[in-house]
Parts: structure tokens; sequence; C-alpha cells
């Protein structure tokens, strides 16, 4: 069993680590102070656009897509290391590098179930980092832990489809930048089959009827860098029959083939976060005192930074784990890995930032430090991609289906 990276992402961890040390780390304050002066919360700062240009200048673009006829060609083992890295600075990295959510999971879905014309129209401009993008699937009348309950109607009227439902936590959606929805709803309410119900369509975002109402807030962050998390009504919205992704019923396995990758990807980055968090501990010890002592000698502190340390080395060998098999048995196969993953990964490194807080006192709740949005972002990801609790019940279900 050889642990060692290969050649191709040896050479890309260095260039991306420099990006970060001589880019991206600087940006960070810098963007703050931007945003500030901005004359929308949700526009991109100007530094944001410049480290996208130095991003694609460098070959650091894309890096998600297995597809190499449109992104890098890397497998899903071969792109772990370098989300994790761009992990360490959430709210710049990815969206530098055009691989940021939801945008990155729509190009996948795009990629591999549009049509040529839906490809060109949509798929290229996203590609080129031109356009932004949103999924809308969850609903805030239903639990959409079981997304079979989803209640959005689409019905179709001769050449088109009729759009009618309401949407939260709609990623994205409040940039200025977004203009296409890939929106989830029901074709065929009444079939049989309850996960043939569902169909997925493209709808421009200003098309009639689309109305972008607020942006929701996360533990109080309106999470400006990734363009909010929007609630968003479709009232009789009208797009082309053609706008349909895949077939008619293919909805919930679009999801699926959607949701696997993007799991994986949120804790690659949540490994990044962790380290960061780790680092920033480190320093914090060496350089403050307490009780006549560095907090470095105090033995709780110790504690915690070896835990730590022993927590993000467990998680980084599960995820490399389950890349591998999603390249060689695919998604279906490593369906316990990636619950696995989505279960553990999150939670690990929610405890982990809260202890980084907390050796931090004041500072580490304040935004003079990353720790708290860190969290916030932490913490979401134990309900986003469906919540943890969806994932035991499954994981458990499968391995008492070998007993019985």
């Amino acid at each position: 069993m050889d642990f060692a990276f290969d050649a191709r992402t040896e050479e890309l961890r260095a260039r991306l680590l420099a990006f970060m040390d001589e880019h991206v780390y600087p940006a960070e304050q810098v963007a703050h102070e931007q945003r500030a002066r901005l004359s929308s919360p949700w526009e991109n700062p100007p530094v944001v656009e410049e480290l996208k240009a130095q991003a694609r200048r460098q070959g650091l673009w894309n890096l998600f897509l297995p597809d190499a006829e449109y992104g890098a060609g890397l497998t899903n083992l071969q792109y772990a290391p370098l989300a994790e890295i761009t992990g360490r600075s959430p709210q710049l990295a990815p969206t530098a590098t055009n691989c940021a959510a939801p945008d990155t999971g729509n190009m996948e879905v795009l990629a591999q179930f549009g049509d040529e014309r839906q490809k060109k129209q949509w798929l290229e401009p996203l590609l080129a980092g031109e356009i932004r993008s949103a999924f809308a699937m969850t609903e805030p009348d239903v639990a959409s832990s079981d997304a079979t309950n989803i209640t959005t109607h689409i019905r179709r009227e001769g050449d088109e489809y009729v759009i009618s439902g309401r949407k939260w936590y709609i990623s994205g959606a409040m940039h200025p930048d977004c203009k296409i929805f890939i929106v989830m709803g029901k074709t065929d309410p009444d079939g049989p089959d309850i996960r043939r119900q569902q169909s997925m369509v493209l709808v421009p975002r200003d098309t009639p009827g689309v109305t972008v109402k607020r942006a929701m807030q996360v533990f109080g962050y309106e999470d400006h860098y990734h363009g909010g998390h929007a609630e968003v009504v479709f009232d009789e919205a009208r797009v082309p029959v053609s706008n349909l992704i895949g077939e008619e019923g293919g909805g919930f396995a679009i999801a699926q083939a959607r949701l696997g990758p993007g799991r994986i990807h949120h804790c690659m980055r949540l490994i990044g976060m962790a380290e960061r968090a780790i680092e920033l501990m480190c320093r914090r010890a060496v350089s403050r005192e307490a009780f006549g002592k560095a907090l470095a000698q105090q033995g709780v502190v110790q504690n915690w930074i070896a835990d730590a340390r022993v927590a993000v080395e467990q998680l980084r060998l599960l995820v490399l784990k389950t890349a591998w098999m999603m390249d060689t048995v695919g998604n279906r196969g490593a369906h316990t890995e990636i619950q696995a993953i989505k279960i553990a990964t999150p939670r690990t490194v929610v405890g982990i930032l809260d202890r980084a807080i907390q050796l931090h006192g004041a500072g580490g709740v304040s935004q003079d430090f990353p720790l708290a949005e860190l969290y916030a972002g932490a913490r979401t990801l134990m309900l986003a991609d469906g919540p943890d609790e969806v994932h035991q019940r499954s994981l458990a279900r499968r391995e008492i289906k070998k007993y019985l």
C-alpha cells in the first residue's frame, strides 16, 4: 500500500501551496476591507477577481472536474489533497480556483447530463468563471432531509414547463453574477415510484415569476463569499421544455449523482479548515501566558492539540480511501465510505474548531480570527447534503442487512 501522492499531485500541491502563501492569505484582510466599501454586500471584492485571474494563469483552475474535456482531468484521489489546501481559506481559495460550491456540483450535472445546447449556454460560462449558479432543492415547508418530500411542482403546458414552489438556503442565489438555477421539482407527483416523481430543469434567474426574496443567515453570517443563501419563490415561472436536464423522472438520480462528489469535496475542505485551526491553536499557545506559564505548557491545551492532530490524521486517511474507492468502484460502490466521511468529518472538525475558539478566548469569537466563521461553516455541514442522522440510518441499514 503506497501512501505517497503521485507526481502530478505533488506538482500541483507545490504550486497551490505557493499560491496560497503568495496571494490568498495576504488577500484575506484586503477582501474584508474592500467588502466594507462595496455598494452591494454580495459583489466580489476586486481582490477576488485578481485571485481568479492569477489562479487561471497558473493553471490552478477547475481542478475539481475529472472530465479532462472540461476540467483538470484529476481523479478524486488526486484532487483530495488540493481541496484540503483550499479549505484552509474557504472564503477565498475555492472561488479563486473556480472550485466553489454550488457551482462545482452544477457544472458536474451539466457535464454529465446536459445536452449540447445546455452545455454551450451555461456550462461553458461557468467553467470560465464568468457567471455563477445555484441549486434549488431544499424547501422550508417540508422535511427536506427526505428529498422525496419536495413539493415544488413542475407541470408541462405545451412546449413549456411551469414551475411553482418555494425554496430556501439556495446557496449562491444572492450573488449578482448568479444567472441560472437548477431547480428540482415534481413532474409526476402521483407517480407510483416516489423516486421517479422528480425532475430537474434549468431556470434563468431573470425568468418572470422567479423572485429572490431574502438572504438567509447561517449562525448570523450571510456568507457573502459564496453568494449567500437565499429564499427563492417560483410563481408560475415558465421555461422551454428543452430546459429539462436529462429525462422526466430522472431528478432524484441526478441529485444523488451530484451529491456524492459534493460530499467528499466538503470533507476534503473541512480537513483543511481543521489544519488551519491547529496552526492557529499552536501559534496562540506559544504566544500567550496564563497563571505564570505559556498556554503551550498547560496540560489541557496540550491534550487539545494532540487530540486534534490524531483526529485529522484519521479523517484524512478515511477521506483518501473514499476518494480512491470512488475512482476504482464508482460512487455507488463507495456509498458506505461516502456516508462514513460525511458523518465523521463535520462533527470532528466542529470539535477541533470549538477548542481552537476556546483557546483564543474572546478573540476566537471575533472577526479578528477566522475561527468563528469556520465554525459556522463546519457546523452547517452537519445538515447540508443530508443531515448526519439520515446517513447514519442508511449506513446502519446496510450493515445490518449483512446479517439478515
